[in-house]
Order: structure tokens, then C-alpha cells, then sequence
């Protein structure tokens, strides 16, 4: 009886070491463009509704983070990434945050609110999502200061890797 329960135990610890340790980019980010790929043009307004475009952070690093304020697990990576954000230098990385939120109220409200940092953009009928591959929220890039990316991931804490 020892045994099986012990066996029992095993088990059970390594579902859940499996669990804790499971690489949710092969599941939600497999389609996200590759290292080494061109990162895609975009014009889009930020919060104060001046037009930015992504190749006006050339030479930087940029973290490129798709997310909407309804989305329970973007608004749960927050103070992460507002930890990750605090920690690293303006001069050589900026954070560029692109809103699928359903209204620009809903979006400025939220971003005020929170205190969100970074270039906070808004990406109404552009389709910015497909030409990044997005399929799932909250995504995030680290493009290098070439223009190209770096990674593509779901997990905030590869981007905080990559940043190092």
C-alpha cells in the first residue's frame, strides 16, 4: 500500500511540475513571426492622437505588446509589465502597447487608471494584428534596433529574458 501511494505521489507531483513548466508559446504563439523577420510597418494614433509608426523606433529596442483592458490576463500582466518596463532604459528600450479594445473611452479609461507607461496606441480597423500574427491576447515582440524581431512571444517573462 506504501507503494502505490508513493507511486501515487510521484505522479501527481510530476503532472504538476508539468504543468507549472508547460511553454504556453506552442500552444498560443506558434504562428507569431519568427526571429530574424522584418517587423511589419504601422501607423497608428496614440493616446493624445498623434500618428506613430513603428520605424520611428529604429535603433531602439522595442517591446511590442498587443493587449485590450477586458482581457482578464492582459490587465493580470500589468504590474509586470509595468515592474519590467520600470527596470529597464528609456534611452535604448521603449514600449509600445497596441489596444484591441472595443472603444477609445474603454481604452483611455483603463490606461489612465493604471498609470500605463510607454507609447500607449490604439489599433481601430488597422491590421496591425494579422500582419503580426496575432491570434491571442496578450502577445508581446522584442524587435531589436534593427527593425527585425528578436522574439515573439506570450510569456512576459521571455521578454524580461530577452531584455537582458
Amino acid at each position: 500500500m506504501k507503494k502505490v501511494l508513493a507511486l501515487a505521489l510521484g505522479l501527481l507531483m510530476s503532472v504538476a511540475l508539468f504543468a507549472q513548466e508547460e511553454d504556453l508559446d506552442a500552444k498560443y504563439a506558434a504562428d507569431l513571426l519568427k526571429p530574424g523577420t522584418p517587423a511589419p510597418e504601422f501607423v497608428l494614433n496614440d493616446i493624445n492622437g498623434n500618428a506613430v509608426k513603428m520605424s520611428q523606433f529604429r535603433g531602439k529596442t522595442v517591446v511590442l505588446i498587443f493587449w485590450a483592458s477586458w482581457c482578464p490576463d492582459c490587465r493580470a500582466e500589468v504590474p509586470a509589465l509595468k515592474e519590467l518596463q520600470a527596470k529597464t532604459d528609456p534611452n535604448k528600450v521603449v514600449f509600445v502597447s497596441i489596444s484591441s479594445d472595443r472603444t477609445v473611452e474603454a481604452w483611455k479609461k483603463y490606461v489612465a487608471e493604471n498609470e500605463m507607461g510607454g507609447v500607449q496606441l490604439y489599433k481601430d480597423k488597422s491590421k496591425v494584428s494579422e500582419d503580426y500574427h496575432v491570434k491571442w491576447i496578450p502577445s508581446q515582440y522584442v524587435i531589436g534596433p534593427d527593425g527585425k524581431v528578436v522574439l515573439g512571444t506570450v510569456m512576459l517573462d521571455k521578454v524580461a529574458k530577452a531584455l537582458k
